[in-house]
């Protein structure tokens, strides 16, 4: 992935982020079959985790994927992710953040990226239900948002996070959140990228607010044009924090990178249009135990390889052969 260079057909990192994501060959077969749990979780709600419909093998490895801004089990990337822990007898789970799931969670809470603590809980529980299974070692991967939220909890968990998981992966994590978010609430990001995740969020938080009137401003939500206003009025203050400037500069994983005790690969391409390259780590910025991949092309979670429409399986073959290599 180092060395990645895109299909020239498919030129620019906007390409590389939509067509990949609308267009590209997720597996070789069919799509993944996932077996649902849902989980109660200690505050009163729920957690929904897919799993591929397969019994655990005594000793089996178990790969673990935390998906994006919105995203779910069948976002591109994580069917993608799917195919190869099939492919190499591998357990997969993607657990959902709160609402990404297909159903409105029930307390006034959601997810965010910065999301440290429900993570933990997810990978604990996980953990012990791995071992009981007579599974092996476990892995874990997170996409954009996720991949942040993950790099979080490791910082967090420090020489704990070892007893959870043998490595971690970031993928095209906006793992310094201002500089992300100034980015996606511009010129086209702002047309497109901004406008396909608000067509959700406000619903999503709309419906919150019926289920507990009084939540936040309605009228100021309603008006949010960026996501930069959404996470003042909603994301911010519902999970303790003062403002969006508050919560970019407390959940961001790039200052605390150099805390991470196990082995963990942070890929970013640098025409990502989410995550400015001048915003990304450097090899001086981060500890002994953190890889950085910073290929040029690649897009926002794309890396797209071959012959029209393309395929985006490159990418979670390389990340997963990293993990399991730790």
């Amino acid at each position: 992935m180092q060395t990645y260079a895109a299909p020239r057909w498919l030129p620019g990192g906007n390409l590389q982020t939509i067509w990949p994501a609308l267009y590209g060959r997720r597996t070789e077969g069919p799509a993944p079959v996932y077996r649902r749990e849902r989980w109660p979780t200690p505050d009163g709600d729920f957690v929904d985790v897919d799993f591929l419909e397969a019994p655990v093998r005594k000793g089996q490895p178990l790969l673990v994927l935390f998906h994006g801004l919105e995203g779910s089990s069948r976002s591109h990337y994580a069917e993608a992710f799917a195919a190869f822990a099939a492919a190499r007898g591998m357990a997969f789970a993607v657990p959902h953040f709160r609402g990404c799931s297909g159903e409105l969670n029930l307390g006034p809470r959601a997810y965010h990226s910065g999301d440290f603590e429900e993570i933990g809980w997810i990978l604990g529980r996980l953990r012990a239900k791995h071992d009981a299974a007579g599974g092996g070692e476990m892995y874990a991967a997170g996409v954009s948002l996720g991949g942040n939220a993950l790099l979080r909890w490791a910082e967090e968990a420090g020489n704990g996070a070892s007893r959870i998981v043998r490595s971690v992966a970031a993928v095209s994590a906006p793992v310094d959140l201002a500089a992300g978010g100034r980015a996606i609430g511009q010129g086209f990001n702002k047309l497109v990228y901004t406008r396909m995740f608000l067509s959700t969020m406000k619903p999503k938080a709309l419906a919150k607010l019926e289920q507990h009137p009084g939540l936040f401003d309605r009228e100021a939500l309603v008006a949010a044009r960026d996501l930069y206003t959404f996470d003042n009025v909603f994301t911010a203050p519902l999970h303790g924090f003062k403002d969006t400037e508050d919560y970019w500069r407390r959940g961001s994983a790039k200052p605390h990178l150099s805390e991470i005790r196990i082995p963990a690969l942070v890929v970013n391409a640098a025409n990502d249009p989410f995550v400015p390259a001048d915003s990304l780590p450097r090899p001086g910025e981060v500890g002994a135990n953190v890889t950085l991949w910073q290929p040029a092309q690649g897009g926002h979670v794309g890396f797209p390889r071959g012959l029209p429409p393309g395929h985006v399986q490159t990418m979670p073959q390389a990340v997963g052969e990293w993990l399991r290599a730790q």
